[in-house]
């Protein structure tokens, strides 16, 4: 590993997940910021007890808002890359090295885990899903993008220093990867296990396929 990292992580109501998942982080040596969007719970509480940095919303503003917090903060500290990862522990700490890995070897600004890879673990709706919504981002971006939606991904903070972010919910994943891709950053995917097993989605199908939408029409517009 030869740059400086960090893992943000943003979180709802995780308490009974965030614990177990920073303590599998930390043994990678790296950063953990947790963003508490909002959670009634004990979310931030367990985090700082595990020695996360915990930066808190009063209320939920969601995903993409989250993430924003924690890019603002990892630029702020001079990190050279995150990784993101979701709070409900469907992403699987052991595969951070294949992400930074491929970074630093592969020269790429963006690393994606492919959980297409091992689709026959995805519910057969999602799948379906993905497939599609990957395809559309990859015809745009000009680039192959197996699973354009997952949110374990790599990113160098030169990608988060020169793409502009304005999205607020899961349609964030999108915006990012059209933007640096307009601005010709390297995008590469690396395998990644997913765990499904009682971690129902946040989607809601009708109000997140239009911001999808309305992602894909922004980044048709000149000058984006």
């Amino acid at each position: 590993m030869t740059g400086r990292y960090c893992v943000v992580i943003p979180a709802v109501d995780a308490a009974d997940t965030i614990g177990s998942l920073i303590r599998r982080i930390k043994s990678h040596h790296l950063g953990v910021v947790v963003v508490d969007d909002g959670s009634r719970d004990r979310t931030a509480a367990v985090a700082a007890g595990e020695g996360a940095l915990v930066i808190s919303h009063l209320r939920n503003e969601g995903k993409g808002r989250a993430l924003r917090t924690g890019f603002e903060h990892a630029l702020r500290a001079r990190y050279d890359g995150v990784v993101t990862m979701d709070s409900d522990g469907q992403h699987d700490p052991a595969d951070i090295p294949s992400l930074i890995s491929a970074a630093e070897h592969q020269h790429a600004a963006l690393v994606l885990g492919n959980r297409l890879a091992n689709g026959a673990a995805m519910p057969a709706v999602r799948r379906v899903t993905n497939r599609l919504m990957s395809r559309i981002v990859s015809l745009l971006a000009r680039q192959p993008i197996p699973d354009s939606q997952c949110g374990f991904r790599f990113i160098r903070r030169e990608v988060l220093e020169s793409v502009p972010l304005r999205s607020r919910f899961y349609e964030i994943e999108t915006e990012l990867l059209l933007g640096a891709s307009r601005r010709k950053w390297k995008i590469v995917s690396v395998p990644v296990r997913s765990i499904y097993e009682n971690h129902p989605s946040r989607i809601r199908p009708v109000r997140d396929a239009l911001r999808f939408v309305g992602v894909l029409v922004r980044s048709l517009r000149p000058g984006r």
